[in-house]
């Protein structure tokens, strides 16, 4: 190893990332120099004439992908959480050279025929399950990278995707940019009468941050969503909700950062990706690693879901225009009016609001409660690490889960609240996962969670909406998947495998323990008295769960069709994104936003994430996440045994089986979307 080698953390030896002495200038040679090596060593194990195995092809693939995953991995946690201009530049020098190598991977006509030699062999060496499950998923890869194409067509899909993943960095940089590129300094604080005090304190927080008296509104989401749903300032509300929902477009402020020009050329090249492969279009593309059969049978899905929400909706619709008309003075409805409305509406239905039950939700008791929970079911413990971790930022704290026999199995990073240069939204993030080496050493899997919360103000503790729990139990269920898993492969451990349309059940299913009375016991004390949540709160928040559902189910509805139908397009129509996203909403929203509104511009999971022609996966594992809580009604919400099982059956297996018999495994049969209409409140 040269000097300069040696230098390099990110070349080094370690358990966890070394995240503070990662600088920009060490990413780029150090990500080179591993593919280098791997294509070489690659290449020296193909040469062999010894017939293949698990052990002499497999393994040393996967020793390899652990390799860089964990390189890789610190590297685009730290794009996304202290965003900074060098370590975007590092971090984009690396697309292609990932793209291009995962290419080489998809499109190596030897490893191709190696590792379907193995396939075949598969009984005669003693495959286990879950190494012929892996097998099975990798010739499909291959196919799907183009390995059996002509070489100009498998040249051609190679500048493809690696247009594709520079494209999608940038559409995510222009949407962070254009995020923080407006804000609103306000020294009359009349202007933002209607604000709790917790809401004020915070934009009070972010003027003094920014060396501003007064308060300052950003569009950071705390920020946002704390106007739109408190302000009495209708003018303020129609202008933050403007600035937020014109981010990333041409009618932005910023406009430099429009997302328009990348959108197009990011569905016109995902067009000829399919049409290169063969497929009608890209939603069948994607359909084809999915649990969903056909993109008919998820436009069905889908429709059928709207059509059994539209009525209710519409008469949740009319419920609040008829209620801000007569008691708001609002003549007519806009959309900048709807949180506004909606929260005075359930506080007069349900005589409660968000601000009320906040004090009832500091964060560490939350995750007490949440902990506790996980506990009871899934025979595990978890405490905060005792041990001194290097970190990207203060904020960042680290826990250990360790099995009942008291031996650690997994750890995960939190990092949970809101703060410039940091994405928003809510994700898990795997930094390694669950493998065993040839020598019979386990990695342990390490996750990290990243939450976008209101920050502590002055001395008082962060505080959580009710959402925001709900948020936090949806990214730890992620988290339990990935920590959980019992799979020692690596390409089957945790998420890794899984279907994309499967891999929101154990997160939606967690979300249902935050409306449970056991639940609400755990997570829930007021930060000052320690006093639990009264019974009538609790009563109240249980009655107003389902507030609103079908207007939120039909959203969501709204954001699948848009997706899927906008992919579902061949290359013979003209891309109009807007148009499609119209059309939809014609079918099946109730609530139509303004002509200028520019939802497509920063919709990142479909643009910049994993959910391409596969949004509607949210809605199709919450019918299988609401019908396996349904057992969990049936037998005891807190109940061992029942935890073992959907720990056993689901968690514990990662992508080792099809994610349909595991379900089947569990429940006794097959999903039924009962229980999520009866869950939703939907009849």
């Amino acid at each position: 190893m040269t000097e300069q080698e040696s230098n390099n953390p990110l070349l080094n030896e370690y358990d966890l990332a070394p995240f503070s002495q990662i600088k920009p200038e060490h990413i780029e040679p150090a990500i080179r120099q591993t593919l280098q090596q791997s294509k070489a060593a690659i290449e020296a194990l193909l040469e062999s004439s010894d017939e293949v195995t698990w052990e002499s092809l497999m393994l040393p693939l996967e020793v390899m992908s652990n390799q860089l995953d964990k390189q890789w991995s610190p590297v685009s946690h730290m794009n996304s959480v202290t965003n900074s201009e060098a370590l975007r530049k590092a971090y984009d020098d690396c697309l292609p050279l990932l793209s291009e190598y995962s290419t080489w991977l998809g499109q190596n006509e030897k490893l191709y025929q190696a590792v379907k030699s193995l396939y075949e062999r598969r009984e005669q060496l003693s495959l286990d399950p879950a190494q012929q499950q892996i097998l099975v998923d990798e010739l499909r890869s291959f196919k799907l990278a183009g390995v059996s194409l002509p070489e100009a067509e498998k040249a051609r899909y190679g500048d493809i995707q690696k247009r594709l993943s520079e494209l999608s960095s940038r559409y995510e940089q222009n949407l962070l940019d254009s995020t923080m590129a407006w804000t609103k300094h306000i020294e009359d604080l009349e202007l933002l009468s209607g604000l709790p005090e917790s809401s004020l304190a915070l934009l009070q927080q972010n003027a003094t941050n920014s060396d501003h008296s007064g308060a300052l509104i950003n569009l950071e989401f705390p920020s946002y969503y704390a106007v739109m749903c408190y302000a009495d300032n209708r003018e303020l509300r129609e202008e933050v909700y403007r600035a937020y929902t014109t981010r990333a477009s041409e009618l932005a402020e910023q406009s430099q950062f429009d997302n328009a020009p990348i959108m197009n050329e990011i569905i016109q090249l995902r067009r000829e990706l399919a049409e290169l492969l063969e497929f009608a279009n890209y939603s069948d593309l994607s359909i084809a690693t999915k649990m969903a059969n056909s993109a008919e049978q998820v436009f069905e899905f889908l429709y059928d879901l709207a059509k059994r929400s539209k009525p209710q909706a519409e008469q949740e619709l009319a419920e609040l225009r008829e209620f801000a008309q007569s008691h708001l003075g609002l003549e007519t409805l806009e959309p900048w009016d709807m949180l506004y409305s909606s929260e005075k509406l359930k506080e007069k239905k349900y005589t409660i609001s968000d601000e009320e039950l906040r004090p009832y939700f500091p964060v560490d008791q939350v995750l007490s409660g949440l902990f506790q929970i996980t506990e009871k079911i899934f025979s595990v413990n978890i405490h905060e690490s005792t041990e001194s971790f290097d970190t990207w930022h203060k904020d960042a704290r680290l826990f250990e889960v360790k099995d009942s026999n008291g031996q650690r199995i997994a750890r995960f990073y939190l990092d949970l609240f809101a703060r410039s240069h940091k994405r928003g939204g809510a994700w898990m993030a795997d930094y390694c996962s669950r493998f065993k080496f040839a020598n019979g050493d386990v990695q342990q899997p390490v996750a990290m969670l990243t939450c976008n919360f209101n920050p502590p103000v002055g001395d008082k503790p962060a505080l959580l909406t009710h959402d925001e729990v709900v948020t936090l139990f949806h990214e730890f269920g992620h988290g339990l998947h990935h920590m959980l898993t019992q799979v020692d492969y690596l390409s089957a451990s945790g998420i890794n495998g899984v279907e994309w349309d499967a891999v929101e059940l154990p997160s939606q299913f967690m979300e249902n323990f935050c409306y449970q009375e056991e639940g609400l016991a755990l997570i829930s004390a007021h930060y000052q008295s320690g006093d639990a949540l009264p019974d009538a709160l609790r009563e109240k928040l249980l009655a107003a769960r389902n507030f609103q559902s079908a207007i939120m189910m039909l959203r969501q509805l709204e954001f699948s069709l848009f997706d899927f139908r906008l992919h579902a397009q061949t290359s013979n129509d003209p891309i109009d994104i807007r148009d499609t996203l119209n059309q939809v909403r014609q079918q099946v929203a109730v609530v139509i936003p303004p002509l200028w509104n520019r939802f497509e511009n920063s919709f990142s999971h479909i643009f910049a994430g994993g959910y391409s022609a596969g949004y509607y996966s949210y809605k199709w594992a919450e019918v299988l996440s609401a019908d396996a809580f349904s057992k969990f009604e049936e037998e005891g919400i807190l109940n061992p045994e029942t935890g073992a099982a959907f720990k056993q059956k689901i968690l514990e297996k990662g992508g080792s089986e099809p994610a349909m018999a595991l379900f089947t495994a569990f429940r006794g049969r097959e999903p039924e979307v009962d229980s999520l209409l009866r869950h939703s409140g939907i009849n």
